[in-house]
């Protein structure tokens, strides 16, 4: 029998970098999450122990922030091109490079209508992401979007006229809370975009979806969502949603004497259902004609 080495790859993880902006009066502030792996041919450092073909973590690390300082990249996305351009380019034994950037936000301190322009608090939890992958003979692919984006409504959410069997004890109900924590991808159709304008404007396009649409379940107010950002945005191929649903129960008040107009919950975190699904564009003569 045969040992053979499968798929494999290394990289260098949790790079943190904090970049300022020092050009004019008002700066700005870039605070990303690095990581970069490579594939290759490297068999010969995990059959043999010959490291002659690896290029050091600590490498990568130190190229991260030498990049950084000679960068004019204001997008995570730019900066990631530059990444896995480079060690394409300048490391002899790696195919392809792929290097995934988590981007802090980070927003001027408000001063009465005006702004301090070098003061900063967190803009929110959210994560900004994104996944550029280059092999030597390709142009890169990039894809996009955010984790821990925290969304909730109030009205215009429903669930009912589910399958239902013996143990079934969910009630139906066409007033609910609806919330989620929601986590987004989606794949640019070119690698050279201003993606500093595209990144708010698909965003907008779902947030804006989640709040107008009248939810008859998660899963449909999801594919509305993904659905808008494709209508709204022509350089995006499809979009990848995660929505968990966080369940607020609704109280009984009724052992106290009191009623509960949908206006007492509890937030619960777990168990919570999950629910993610994949939009994209298809060729008008793929499309089925009912």
């Amino acid at each position: 029998m045969a040992i053979v080495l499968g798929e494999n790859r290394y990289g260098k993880s949790r790079v943190r970098l904090m970049k300022v902006d020092r050009g004019g009066e008002r700066h700005q502030v870039f605070e990303w999450d690095v990581e970069v792996w490579l594939t290759g041919d490297f068999e010969s450092c995990y059959r043999d122990g010959d490291n002659s073909r690896i290029l050091p973590t600590d490498t990568m690390k130190n190229t991260v922030y030498s990049l950084a300082r000679s960068s004019a990249a204001i997008s995570m996305e730019d900066f990631a091109v530059e990444l896995v351009s480079h060690f394409t380019e300048n490391t002899p034994y790696a195919e392809s490079a792929r290097a995934r950037i988590a981007g802090t936000l980070w927003r001027h301190i408000d001063n009465g209508g005006t702004e301090f322009p070098t003061a900063f608090t967190h803009a929110s939890d959210k994560l900004d992401t994104t996944t550029v992958t280059k092999s030597r003979a390709a142009e890169p692919s990039i894809t996009s979007g955010f984790e821990g984006l925290w969304l909730l409504k109030t009205a215009k959410s429903g669930f009912a006229g589910y399958l239902k069997d013996r143990l079934t004890t969910l009630k139906e109900t066409h007033d609910r809370l609806f919330g989620t924590l929601a986590a987004a991808e989606w794949r640019y159709t070119e690698p050279v975009l201003d993606f500093s304008r595209l990144r708010p404007k698909i965003e907008i396009s779902l947030i804006r979806a989640f709040a107008e649409h009248d939810s008859l379940s998660v899963q449909q107010t999801l594919y509305a969502m993904a659905r808008a950002a494709l209508e709204d945005v022509s350089e995006i191929a499809d979009v990848h949603l995660k929505m968990p649903n966080k369940h607020c129960n609704l109280v009984d008040l009724s052992p106290f004497g009191q009623d509960n107009p949908n206006e007492i919950f509890v937030p619960t975190d777990e168990p919570h259902g999950s629910i993610e699904a994949c939009v994209k564009r298809c060729e008008e003569s793929a499309v089925r004609v009912e």
